[in-house]
């Protein structure tokens, strides 16, 4: 494995076994009113360039309650935003703290971050990956008594960050993906190839304009908001995309038991009606719940990767 976790492809499948094993653990500990405090005596800094609800405060309370300070760190009130330099920026807070986790824009900028820390970074989010939302994905859909390397996933809209770590972990781990985006909205290319997916086909992947067929047989129906963070969008994009809106005439194309995901937070009445986010199928509250548990895993993984 990686020091760092700033792609899907830096973790293995085991890897993600075993902080599934973890966060499963986190979530009894949780429920029987145990506080552990694995993470006693370290400094969890949170470095977000971008607006943040569940990642941000699953994080923050995640070190918190493993005994650990969380230092909230925003881009407006760091010298990176009067031009000190991510080189002198990371090398400075890598000294101060023991793990760092970072949303940012382009991956580009969290890889230049992490070249430079002297301590693990953690990608929580970047305009090319969400690893760790789709880590608390995994762990919802085990959760549902799903096999995580046996099943289908349906992922309905823009091929956004999130679609794009979904797709690299059904590399990961053996599972089946098929994502309906419309032409010109598709994963990103570099992240498909990366999965497996030469001149187009792949046995585990299928892409398709038509979320009937990527319905089809899916154990799992995922959606995210169809204009992601920091990408405009107006009238023509959403006219593009009405199609592709997770709603009762698209679930009855899927099994009965297809259980239906979104990352939050959803516009009801674009990606998703608010029927079906109100329905007993969806679980999107369920992955939010699950952040925390797998925000503690991660944050522990990756620590004990630097102490060996």
């Amino acid at each position: 494995m990686s020091e760092n976790f700033l792609s899907i492809f830096d973790i293995s499948k085991g890897d993600v076994e075993r902080m599934m094993a973890r966060s499963a653990e986190h979530r009894e500990m949780s429920a029987a009113g145990g506080i552990g405090k694995s993470l006693e005596g370290k400094a969890v800094g949170i470095f977000f360039e971008k607006p943040s609800t569940r990642t941000r405060v699953s994080f923050e309370a995640a070190a918190a309650l493993l005994g650990a300070h969380p230092v909230l760190m925003d881009s407006a009130s760091m010298q990176t935003n009067r031009g000190e330099t991510l080189e002198d920026t990371a090398k400075v807070l890598s000294s101060y703290l023991d793990i760092i986790v970072m949303r940012t824009h382009g991956q580009e900028r969290l890889e230049e971050f992490a070249a430079h820390s002297a301590v693990p970074v953690i990608n929580a989010l970047s305009d090319l990956e969400h690893p760790t939302q789709a880590l608390a994905d995994m762990f919802t859909i085990a959760s549902h008594d799903i096999d995580l390397s046996d099943f289908k996933l349906a992922y309905i809209g823009d091929g956004n960050n999130v679609a794009n770590s979904l797709v690299g972990l059904s590399s990961v781990m053996g599972f089946d993906i098929a994502v309906a985006s419309p032409p010109g909205r598709e994963p990103d290319r570099a992240v498909l190839n990366r999965s497996g997916m030469s001149n187009g086909r792949a046995a585990h992947i299928t892409i398709t304009d038509d979320p009937a067929e990527a319905v089809r047989d899916a154990d799992v129906v995922y959606t995210d908001v169809w204009v992601s963070m920091g990408r405009e969008g107006g009238a023509e994009l959403r006219k593009l995309f009405e199609p592709y809106q997770v709603n009762a005439d698209l679930l009855s194309a899927a099994p009965a038991d297809a259980i239906v995901m979104h990352c939050l937070p959803a516009h009801r009445g674009e990606e998703i009606t608010d029927e079906v986010m109100r329905s007993e199928r969806c679980v999107a509250f369920e992955q939010a719940k699950n952040k925390l548990h797998t925000a503690k895993s991660v944050l522990e993984f990756f620590l004990r990767w630097k102490e060996g």
